[in-house]
């Protein structure tokens, strides 16, 4: 018998008191090695959506370094020059903010269609269906990567300060791939059977991108009359937080403290734990709608 995701509602009554929270449990994922089994395809998918996205294209992966760079020059030019902003390094600040929200965007949107856009797969031969929007998560990981580079050099052009504990840069990037591969869980779900989802997603970014803080500051907003609600608004936005999170180990030179990495990394479980909870209800009726 394939491997499968398994919900004990018994077990979830235990172990939690809201057992409509948390009823998936993988249990045959664990103990017949899923992902080693599986890890050649994964890599296989991995590579495919690299080579889909930049195929016919002259400058090809370049892209993912030359895109930031390009969209950090026109934010920096427009809100450093025009409004006059004083936020230190506000190159690099709007840098990392994008950055982080373009890895967002991309994973998010390409795991939402990653079931539809594999149809024809599935219809043939037994795949967990879970590791389609994995490979495009972490495709966009490699993507990711690349940005980071174009950062770096912004950094050497800007003079802004090198320190040991870019380092630890990495742990915010865990917290964020967690919780975009939960969130892409839930969105692939949902598309299967609400196609306008694709649609109104685009809009939702455009939405999330202006209150996440990419190329103003939180404290100007709070300091304006009315801002104060807007500045809430902002600080309870998970993406907000994880950008956040970047700048201040980056620009700041400083690790968040533990409510702040508690924070990220429960928004990240519980939303991992959320998509898990609606595609592992949901997958079975894929074959029905795709």
């Amino acid at each position: 018998m394939p491997p499968r995701i398994l919900i004990n509602r018994s077990l979830c009554g235990r172990v939690c008191s809201c057992p409509a929270l948390v009823e998936v449990i993988i249990l045959d994922a664990v103990k017949k090695n899923v992902f080693l089994k599986y890890k050649p395809l994964l890599q296989e998918l991995v590579i495919r959506d690299i080579k889909v996205r930049y195929r016919k294209s002259v400058l090809g992966v370049l892209w993912t370094v030359l895109n930031p760079l390009l969209n950090m020059l026109v934010m920096t030019a427009v809100f450093q020059t025009i409004f006059a902003t004083t936020i230190e390094f506000f190159a690099l600040y709007v840098m990392i903010g994008n950055v982080v929200f373009a890895f967002v965007n991309e994973a998010t949107t390409r795991g939402m269609n990653s079931i539809l856009w594999n149809a024809s797969l599935i219809k043939k031969v037994y795949i967990p269906k879970y590791l389609f929007p994995l490979a495009n998560v972490l495709s966009s990981v490699v993507n990711f990567l690349f940005s980071y580079v174009a950062m770096i050099f912004v950094m050497i052009v800007i003079k802004a300060p090198f320190r040991w504990l870019m380092l630890t840069s990495v742990v915010p990037f865990i917290y964020l791939v967690i919780f975009c591969y939960g969130f892409s869980l839930l969105l692939c779900s949902i598309n299967v059977f609400f196609r306008d989802i694709q649609h109104l997603y685009s809009v939702f970014m455009t939405i999330w991108m202006y209150i996440s803080a990419i190329f103003y500051s939180v404290e100007d907003i709070a300091a304006q009359e009315q801002g104060k609600i807007i500045s809430q608004i902002i600080n309870f936005n998970p993406l907000y937080q994880y950008i956040r999170f970047f700048r201040e180990i980056i620009i700041d030179g400083v690790f968040p403290g533990i409510t702040h990495n508690l924070y990220c990394g429960g928004i990240a479980v519980l939303m991992l734990a959320l998509g898990l909870l609606v595609f592992g209800r949901a997958q079975k009726k894929f074959i029905l709608h795709i």
